[in-house]
């Protein structure tokens, strides 16, 4: 039997310090355009900037969490955080907010590569990253509820980013520190496994969020300009979404691997396009509103069918920091993407090619998700290729428990055995076994 699940609490605060920034970007892009005088375009590139910086981390530490300690760089991530985003928060001056947003940005990310490493060796990534995306959720929404309560300064937002990092630093005390050696089977060099798979997820996922974010970097342009909504009312929009989300972080979770992640992921991308193009050719609040919540509805819910595929790739989590690295590329471009195409041709046209666009990639995303067998989302159950959890085969055919490995558990190394041994000569009682011996015993001596 195995043992009952723990929530992984330090992890979940780490996810959420290092996901609070692209969730509070289309506030953090609205009021660096509003209160220093930026241009839309120029507000875009400040927050494609602090995403790519964070998407940097990622990629620099992808291989790294192990040896450095997931304590050490998750103190040395919301340090960065704190300090970057918090003097962001204090100045007017656009140079030291840019330099501030791109180091805040280096520890977002720094703190996500922890987080996604640790959760890929959980037993269940699938319901660890649900607990994330909840946190990072609920905690947007909260933000977003107050904010605009608060007053109408760039700061704000920023500061509430670098709070959230100071606040989880006591959670820290309870992940691993370093190694000054990895074990056995676990060398920094070993190759990554399932190569194709996990390089087509990763530029997958790229495209898949700077769709995302193009849309959420300006939704807040187009809830003023377009849908005629106050700054109070567009919070209140943007909560009710996140709160949507939240629910269907819920229904993700209860569904669980029922039907495998192909059709959540394929099927949710879909819907996401969809919701996508409403949103962006909204007149009204309530077109606006409608597209909006559901887009964020199914969001969460594809994201975290996507964590946890690419945290099946490799029970090590370099596929999880690599996918998830590359979808903060994304992440970076899409402020900067939706400004210039909403510019150029209108926020309709924007959602038109971003929808188009997400539908182009939910082919091959869901090609890598039915190809890739993985681990299964559910706790115990090791997969076959095509077939039931082993774990339950087990279960029905009288095996004892221990002959089904428990899911992550290191492999143990194969060893080659030498046979020097002389043949053994037959016995001569064969020997009356007339021709059949020699067809049966090809080359054997009688002495």
């Amino acid at each position: 039997m195995f043992a009952p699940r723990t929530t992984p609490w330090p992890l979940v605060a780490l996810f959420t310090a290092g996901y609070l920034a692209p969730y509070l970007l289309p506030t953090t892009v609205g009021r660096l355009d509003a209160a220093l005088g930026l241009t839309a375009t120029q507000a875009g590139a400040v927050g494609s900037a602090l995403l790519l910086s964070s998407a940097s981390a990622g990629f620099a530490l992808a291989s790294r969490v192990e040896r450095i300690g997931a304590r050490t760089l998750a103190r040395f991530g919301l340090a960065l955080a704190a300090v970057g985003y918090g003097a962001a928060s204090l100045t007017t001056a656009v140079p030291a907010v840019v330099a501030g947003a791109v180091v805040g940005g280096f520890g977002s990310g720094t703190a996500t590569t922890v987080a996604a490493t640790r959760i890929a060796a959980e037993r269940d990534p699938h319901r660890a990253s649900i607990l994330g995306l909840l946190s990072v959720s609920g905690l947007a929404a909260a933000v977003y509820l107050t904010v605009p309560h608060l007053g109408r300064g760039h700061g704000l937002p920023l500061a509430a980013i670098a709070l959230t990092a100071l606040a989880v630093w006591p959670a820290t005390g309870r992940l691993p520190g370093g190694t000054a050696a990895l074990p056995a089977g676990r060398d920094d060099a070993a190759p990554l496994p399932r190569r194709r798979s996990g390089a087509v997820l990763a530029a997958t996922m790229l495209c898949w969020s700077l769709a995302q974010n193009a849309l959420w970097g300006v939704s807040g342009r187009i809830g003023l300009t377009q849908a005629h909504l106050g700054e109070a009312a567009l919070g209140v929009v943007f909560a009710a979404a996140l709160a949507a989300g939240l629910l269907g972080v819920l229904a993700a979770g209860a569904l669980g691997a029922r039907l495998g992640r192909a059709v959540p992921i394929g099927a949710g991308t879909v819907l996401i396009a969809g919701c996508i193009a409403l949103s962006a050719s909204a007149t009204g609040p309530v077109s606006f509103a409608a597209g909006e919540i559901a887009w964020n509805t199914l969001y969460p819910v594809v994201l975290s069918y996507l964590i946890g595929l690419a945290a099946s790739l490799d029970p090590r989590g370099r596929w999880a920091v690599l996918a998830g690295s590359a979808s903060s590329l994304g992440t970076a471009a899409g402020p900067l993407t939706g400004s210039v195409l909403s510019a150029e041709a209108g926020f309709p046209v924007m959602g038109a090619v971003l929808g188009a666009g997400l539908l182009l990639v939910a082919v091959p995303m869901t090609a890598v998700a039915l190809h890739t067998g993985g681990r299964p989302l559910l706790p115990g159950a090791v997969r076959r290729r095509g077939g039931t959890p082993a774990a339950l085969v087990a279960a029905t055919t009288g095996t004892p428990s221990g002959a089904v490995p428990e899911v992550g558990a290191a492999e143990q190394p194969v060893v080659e055995i030498p046979v020097d041994a002389p043949a053994v000569p037959v016995q001569r009682a064969y020997d009356t076994a007339g021709p059949r011996q020699a067809a049966a015993t090809p080359g054997s001596g009688t002495g």
